[in-house]
């Protein structure tokens, strides 16, 4: 057995969506001043590697904490989506064979440009990929770039169609590529998404984790 750490770490100045708050981390308290560590972290509910809940996109749609845990962890699935032009749509296609009741872990390897400015140039799904996902009845969607619509966006067609079929939305993924090897291999894939329990909240990050056996 073996455990993928699928997170990007919290930092002071990494990247975030346009608009969405900063990211600083700072001592708070200190062993030599405090006789603690403390760390002050400020941050928004979308920050680094997180989850969506349905309410992101609609203000009618389930909040993080009225969703079951189940919709956070099981059995995953990864699509190859790797070499994809910058800003292009990823195909219906592409996740015909997905079974029903998974975590899909989309890698198109953008995760590789985390820090750079091209990393808001990053593939996205199409609505019809977002339908089909949904009709596969998938448990989440998780995904190694900034979003799964276009960065900026003037609409949100994918996040419309998962979130409202209360799809969770997992964005900011990392390290698929040994996911993809351990899959090819044969072996079995099992996601854990599970967020900080933000009351009320719109989403939250994660420590994403792929479990391989």
């Amino acid at each position: 057995m073996e455990l993928i750490d699928l997170s990007v770490p919290i930092e002071s100045g990494m990247p975030v969506y346009p608009g969405d708050p900063e990211v600083l981390t700072a001592p708070a308290l200190t062993v030599a001043s405090d006789g603690v560590n403390v760390l002050a972290v400020h941050l928004g509910s979308q920050s680094g590697t997180h989850v969506d809940a349905p309410y992101h996109i609609d203000d009618s749609l389930p909040r993080l904490d009225d969703l079951p845990l189940d919709r956070f962890t099981g059995p995953a699935v990864a699509v190859d989506a790797r070499g994809r032009p910058p800003r292009s749509p990823l195909e219906a296609a592409l996740f015909a064979e997905v079974p029903e009741d998974v975590i899909v872990l989309v890698a198109t390897g953008w995760s590789a440009r985390w820090g750079t400015y091209g990393y808001a140039e990053h593939p996205f799904l199409s609505e019809e990929a977002a339908r089909v996902l949904v009709s596969r009845r998938v448990r989440a969607v998780g995904i190694d770039a900034l979003s799964v619509d276009p960065t900026p966006a003037h609409d949100f067609p994918a996040h419309r169609v998962l979130c409202g079929a209360h799809v969770v939305i997992a964005e900011n993924l990392a390290n698929l590529t040994p996911v993809l090897t351990a899959q090819a291999a044969g072996r079995s894939l099992e996601a854990w998404l599970l967020p900080i329990r933000l009351a009320g909240a719109d989403g939250a990050p994660v420590r994403a984790v792929c479990r391989v056996a």
